[in-house]
């Protein structure tokens, strides 16, 4: 089984995501893994010592080949060191304690890399649990069945990706993601419904934006190689998308039916920056408005598109398109795609590391930060 579902898995992802299948390590020696068992004092699972034998774990980096929970495939030098360290922080617990949080004989095989949260494997021999699949999370302990095998997980691995969007599978730029986008909710609110009066009390729009902002590019950073694009793009381009991308919102997020909405992005098409709002202007009166209706209703979505439309309309294009993208996330899997087309479709560059981002000279992105880092390694 599990031979089988790495040729299916393979295969998948040489056709659909091959940056991400070039991550995907050689096979491990045999040599390699018996030591690796002699070293941690157990006998590993026939399933995971046929996997090492196929992958040897996935390198590490944005392209990286991950599970769909998010958790890097780990090569045999990283489950040593990984499930050492496990059996480490769990030294302190008392037996009652460990049993629900870690024992010496789970190994972890996947990493989530932010925190020691992972997939991990028992290894406990002569047990019913032999080889099952669980994982580890950091407040609340182990927790197994995931899978009673590796190659049963694998299998349905197998079949998300199959499954394509269906599955969570998201291929952009040649990498594979696991994205899934909520069912639209039901929808509510008419273009005929009346604005409210000028003294209602609704909650307030920040009005404090404006074109000339500067952009934290802790934003933008995690845009990846669409971050790195917008930020050398030239700005009418950006403006351009961001206009675009505010139009997806509205009509994603089931703002473009009011007429004060539609108003104010058909002016941005023209080219006409529509008249600075106050609270008490049509346009903000209808936002404050759908915001007190989202929060009846409790649509999160129309609510965030709400609060960001005056942000897309009269603030930075750089921290509209970041905040459209935010929104949209939760709307749509093709948020890549849309905003590299509305971005015009160029070249993609690479993922940016911190020196790109201490290199980039962009007075509409703040990156002082990296810009000292960086300089502070040249030293």
């Amino acid at each position: 089984m599990v031979q089988d579902s790495w040729d299916r898995i393979d295969e998948w992802l040489r056709e659909n995501a091959p940056r991400t299948f070039a991550t995907l390590g050689p096979p491990a020696r045999r040599e390699e893994i018996a030591a690796a068992e002699e070293e941690l004092g157990v006998t590993f699972p026939p399933d995971l010592v046929a996997s090492l034998l196929r992958h040897n774990g996935a390198r590490d980096g944005a392209e990286a080949f991950r599970f769909s929970t998010h958790d890097r495939l780990l090569s045999l030098s990283e489950i040593v060191g990984d499930t050492q360290w496990m059996r480490d922080i769990a030294e302190d617990l008392d037996e009652e304690e460990a049993e629900h949080y870690w024992i010496d004989a789970y190994l972890k095989f996947g990493s989530y890399g932010v925190t020691a949260d992972g997939l991990t494997i028992d290894c406990r021999r002569g047990q019913d649990s032999y080889g099952a699949i669980g994982r580890f999370f950091d407040e609340t302990g182990t927790d197994f069945g995931r899978a009673d095998s590796l190659g049963a997980y694998l299998a349905e691995l197998g079949d998300q990706l199959e499954s394509g969007r269906d599955g969570g599978a998201v291929t952009f730029n040649g990498r594979l993601l696991w994205e899934w986008a909520g069912p639209p909710g039901p929808d509510w609110g008419s273009a005929a419904d009346p604005l409210p009066r000028r003294d209602e009390q609704l909650p307030e729009l920040d009005l404090s934006c404006s074109p000339a902002d500067v952009l934290h590019v802790g934003l933008i950073h995690g845009l990846e190689e669409l971050g790195a694009l917008l930020a050398v793009l030239p700005r009418e381009q950006v403006a351009e998308a961001a206009r675009k991308q505010l139009r997806r919102v509205a009509v994603e997020a089931g703002l473009s039916k009011y007429p004060e909405v539609s108003a104010a992005l058909d002016a941005l098409d023209r080219g006409d920056a529509p008249p600075r709002p106050d609270q008490a202007n049509p346009l903000a009166l209808r936002l404050r408005k759908v915001i007190v209706q989202a929060n009846a209703h409790r649509d999160d979505r129309r609510r965030w598109a709400a609060e960001k439309m005056v942000h897309g309309i009269w603030g930075s294009p750089y921290r509209s398109v970041c905040e459209s993208v935010s929104i949209r996330a939760h709307l749509t899997v093709d948020w890549r795609t849309d905003l590299h087309e509305d971005l015009g479709n160029p070249p993609l560059p690479p993922i940016p590391d911190d020196r790109f981002w201490g290199n980039l000279r962009n007075p509409a992105i703040d990156s002082s930060w990296y810009a000292a880092q960086y300089t502070q390694g040249q030293g």
